[in-house]
């Protein structure tokens, strides 16, 4: 467990298991129906991929409504198969409402009658009393992430995508990178004093290329959402060049990341839907030895720990105050004679941009 955030180096991980690409509401759907593809086979190949490249570490698995009450034996087995996993390897198992887009969907009051009993079905299945310690929920309104706060003591959740602007089946551009606390007027924004603070750390999707995020959605040889995930680097650009982008967005955070803020993080998501899809585990286990090897202090916990870390560290956040540097990495839209630096806090966010290669200002 993640004590003392201070100085560390932590890297989380979390994936999504659903029934249907966007499950709108309890009974309507929309987009691909992934049932064949969600396998308590495939959830073992990713599981055994994670700890082949980080032998001890723990993750974090989000649940949807539908395949938390799937009565196929498959579903049967992926529920078990989790539970195990809880017990034996100190994951944490949590629901997600509505595949990531469940402001779109639904209304507020929708939405939080469905972590209420979501959340109560991820307790009922793992037993023993079990709570998850956050939620993976791709985007949550601010009402939504104050009712986990007041009413389900869930203090942490994946609310907001930092790099999701025009791309996918919605967006909410406008947060920062790193946590914070939302503010009671929109769950981008982060709070602006004791009045307005939702006490939900707010955390990002997926850690991104910044010279890549700069760009709206995917065009001609660019993706917005380049950084550690894998449809953008192994499916975008193959297992080798994936690998290392991947590596080079790590070492943003890892290396001169850690010197510039009072933490580093990384985050990554491999849904289950991926494995069959993309493939290429191998490379999931390579990048976390890469990192095991290169950041042998680096720790690898769940989404609530890493919440919780942070939380007891930041009261407010006036303390707020990160700061990033990259260089372009020459693929995608990671152009290669950019510098780019970001200053996000508690008041603004802002985006320094040059040619390096040119030495301008």
């Amino acid at each position: 467990m993640l004590t003392d955030l201070m100085g560390k180096r932590v890297l989380t991980f979390n994936s999504v298991v659903r029934v249907n690409q966007i499950e709108v509401t309890r009974d309507r759907n929309e987009g691909v129906d992934e049932a064949t593809i969600h396998t308590p086979e495939a959830v073992e190949a990713l599981r055994d991929a994670f700890r082949e490249g980080w032998p001890g570490a723990s993750m974090t698995w989000a649940v949807s409504w539908r395949a938390l009450h799937d009565t196929r034996p498959q579903y049967r087995a992926i529920r078990d198969l989790l539970c195990g996993y809880c017990e034996q390897e100190g994951d944490d198992v949590t629901f997600i409402p509505g595949g990531y887009f469940a402001p779109m969907y639904n209304l507020r009051d929708q939405i939080n009658r469905d972590l209420h009993d979501g959340l109560a079905r991820v307790s009922e299945m793992i037993g023993s009393g079990y709570r998850p310690k956050s939620v993976v929920a791709g985007f949550l309104p601010a009402d939504s992430l104050a009712y986990l706060a007041e009413h389900e003591g869930i203090h942490v959740c994946q609310g907001s995508i930092w790099s999701q602007f025009a791309i996918d089946n919605g967006d909410g551009d406008g947060s920062i990178g790193y946590p914070y606390y939302p503010s009671t007027e929109h769950f981008c924004k982060p709070a602006q004093g004791p009045d307005d603070q939702i006490d939900c750390v707010n955390l990002d999707g997926w850690t991104v290329d910044f010279l890549a995020a700069r760009h709206a959605g995917t065009g001609p040889g660019y993706n917005s959402r380049m950084g550690v995930g894998p449809i953008e680097t192994i499916g975008g650009h193959g297992p080798e060049k994936g690998l290392e982008q991947m590596l080079a967005t790590t070492t943003v955070h890892f290396d001169e990341g850690l010197a510039r803020n009072e933490f580093a993080w990384v985050t990554n998501c491999w849904e289950i839907s991926l494995v069959s899809s993309l493939d290429h585990l191998e490379v999931l286990s390579a990048w976390l030895r890469s990192i095991r090897e290169r950041w042998p202090d680096a720790i690898c916990c769940s989404l609530g720990d890493l919440g919780e870390a942070w939380r007891r560290r930041y009261r407010g956040n006036e303390a707020v105050d990160y700061r990033f540097a990259q260089r372009g990495t020459g693929l995608g839209g990671s152009d290669a004679r950019l510098e780019i630096r970001w200053f996000m806090n508690q008041h603004f966010r802002l985006a320094l941009l040059r040619d390096w290669q040119a030495g301008e200002p």
